[in-house]
């Protein structure tokens, strides 16, 4: 006799019988060309670019070849929507079904998720129909040229803060509809050019004072560059807590599937595909494995209800900072390894050494901090940068090539100051020219 698994409806009372407290889920079934689509663009409907195709030719291949397998792909939304690989066996199904309940609960209760918007795919499908609509304007070669500069740039932006209860959110500049010719004239007048010094929320935030202080760019750019910073911001809560998210989605897999009655065959694999996701990764961290060895570790400590708080709090920063013991870190077998000379090299195996490591390459979700400090270097209109250093030195030749996107949208000379080995190094770009200067 077939084995039973539980309905869509009974899946989801189970999780909340056992305290979780996630949005209803649409489920559906998907072909792996569907299922690698959404994946690729993130969210369905999402506004066209070659990027999102590139990777998705990248995640397909993997797939064919059995390099890799997505099970499934969820949407933060209310309510939201789960995509499922339509040649996954019911256990599999299950299984998945039982991991993105976790995820859904943690999107809902999480404080870095509460300003997301709970319609992002009807607004995404917005987004995109403009789009389309700018390229039959303009061509669409030139709003691809665009992109190309924009999503370069797509993770420099400051996403609202969490809100404490009776405070009140800062205001943000709207973007402006039309702008006067002579306040965005470079020409000199009577005076000196125009000073543009960043307000408080635009100088962690490119996107926003590039959207709002450039005068170089016509409304359709500047519409996609709000856009885009839009939809990133829908994004970067995930970015900050990629560990405890896929951890707290794991720690529940677990603990649903051990709550069904399945049968011997049905355990076995069960325990090969959490094995699955918790493998170690070559060179790597798998956030997974990483994640479910901490909520654990904490439960066994301090009992569900510290897990509950801290999958209500934190971010991927303090969530390592405050949980990773070690004893976790010594069960991982987690090392920090560097290059010496010509060879790769196990650097310490210290679990504080590691520790720290780790929160070093998760501040601000592993992305580099720009400080936008002048639009008006010099009198000149130039732009100047300042990569706020957190212990992490800049990919130099990555900085210029990306200086070249951003002298596309400023339409001036831009630099972008860094420390390099302890040192001061100004990067600079004209149009024509790239330089450095040592301080």
């Amino acid at each position: 006799m077939a084995n039973l698994y539980p309905t869509d409806g009974e899946l989801w009372q189970l999780a909340r019988d056992q305290g979780l407290d996630p949005y209803p889920v649409v489920f559906e079934s998907v072909p792996a060309s569907v299922l690698y689509q959404y994946a690729a663009y993130l969210i369905p409907g999402r506004m066209s670019h070659w990027t999102y195709g590139k990777a998705y030719h990248l995640m397909k291949t993997r797939y064919d070849y059995g390099l890799n397998k997505l099970y499934e792909m969820v949407i933060n939304s209310n309510p939201a929507y789960a995509f499922l690989l339509d040649s996954n066996s019911e256990l599999e199904n299950t299984f998945v079904r039982c991991h993105v309940m976790g995820h859904v609960d943690f999107f809902r209760h999480n404080q870095w998720f509460r300003h997301t918007i709970p319609d992002v795919v009807d607004v995404v499908s917005r987004h995109a129909e403009r789009v389309r609509q700018y390229e039959f304007e303009v061509g669409r070669e030139a709003v691809e040229r665009f992109l190309d500069a924009v999503l370069a740039i797509e993770e420099h932006v400051s996403p609202p803060s969490p809100v404490s209860p009776g405070s009140v959110p800062r205001p943000v500049r709207a973007r402006p509809s039309k702008v006067p010719a002579d306040l965005w004239d470079w020409a000199p007048r009577d005076g000196p050019t125009h000073r543009v010094k960043p307000e408080t929320e635009e100088a962690d935030d490119l996107l926003l004072f590039l959207m709002t202080e450039s005068r170089h760019l016509e409304e359709w750019q500047r519409d996609i560059i709000g856009m885009v910073r839009d939809e990133m911001i829908y994004l970067w809560p995930q970015l900050r807590t990629k560990i405890m998210n896929e951890g707290w989605a794991s720690y529940w897999h677990v603990a649903l599937m051990r709550s069904l009655t399945l049968t011997d065959r049905d355990y076995v694999d069960f325990a090969r595909l959490h094995s699955q996701v918790t493998a170690p990764l070559p060179y790597h961290v798998n956030p997974y494995a990483l994640g479910y060895a901490i909520f654990s570790d904490l439960e066994r400590r301090e009992g569900r209800e510290a897990i509950f708080l801290a999958r209500t709090v934190d971010d991927d920063v303090s969530f390592v900072r405050n949980y990773l013991t070690e004893d976790v870190a010594r069960n991982l077998g987690l090392f920090v390894y560097g290059r010496q000379q010509d060879e790769i090299v196990v650097k310490s195996r210290g679990w504080e050494v590691v520790r720290q490591q780790l929160v070093n390459e998760l501040v601000h979700g592993g992305i580099p901090v720009i400080h936008v400090n002048d639009g008006d270097f010099h009198q000149r209109g130039e732009l100047y940068l300042i990569h706020r250093h957190e212990g992490l030195d800049l990919d130099i030749p990555w900085a210029e090539r990306t200086l070249h996107y951003v002298h596309q949208i400023w339409g001036r000379p831009v630099h972008l100051e860094t420390r390099l080995e302890g040192k001061r190094l100004v990067l600079s770009y004209d149009g024509q020219v790239d330089s450095k200067v040592t301080l």
